[in-house]
């Protein structure tokens, strides 16, 4: 870091400004421990150097990539050590990708069988014809046909 850059103060405001976060969100990261507490003028206002902006970048960026904010106080010990550092990292993100692949096969699921009752919902007519309504309700979804003749296609209403 320059000297320009480390000499650089920032109030609260202006540190939210720069790292695109609420003001409260930096408060709340100084509670959780993720960002060290400022030091303070004689007036009281929060001062914060570069650093801080960096960190909060880092945290945010962080939480994009999913990690929890527990993981991200792993992360950023984990980027100060020279020996170990970078394994655990790996270790951590590997963990996480593992975890969206589950989370994402989980919606995929989700979604499929929402699309399937959808495909099958009539669109207007009695409630009771609706196969939404039916598996949100806990009922089990019959096939069109046998839930409302009346919406069943024609070849298979005169069987």
């Amino acid at each position: 870091m320059s000297p320009a850059r480390a000499s650089s103060r920032f109030t609260i405001g202006a540190l939210a400004r720069q790292s695109e976060v609420a003001i409260d969100t930096i408060r709340y990261y100084e509670r959780e421990g993720l960002l060290p507490l400022p030091q303070r003028r004689a007036s009281g206002y929060r001062e914060y150097d570069a650093r801080a902006v960096e960190r909060v970048r880092f945290i945010r960026r962080a939480k994009g990539l999913g990690f929890s904010l527990r993981e991200i106080g792993d992360l950023l010990e984990l980027q100060g050590d020279r020996e170990h550092g970078v394994e655990g990292i790996k270790q951590r993100a590997g963990k996480r990708l593992d975890e969206l692949d589950r989370r994402i096969a989980r919606l995929t699921e989700t979604r499929d069988a929402l699309a399937r009752l959808v495909d099958e919902c009539p669109g207007g007519g009695e409630p009771e014809c609706c196969p939404i309504l039916a598996d949100i309700q806990g009922e089990p979804v019959s096939p069109p046909a046998m839930r409302c003749g009346k919406h069943a296609p024609a070849g298979e209403r005169d069987r």
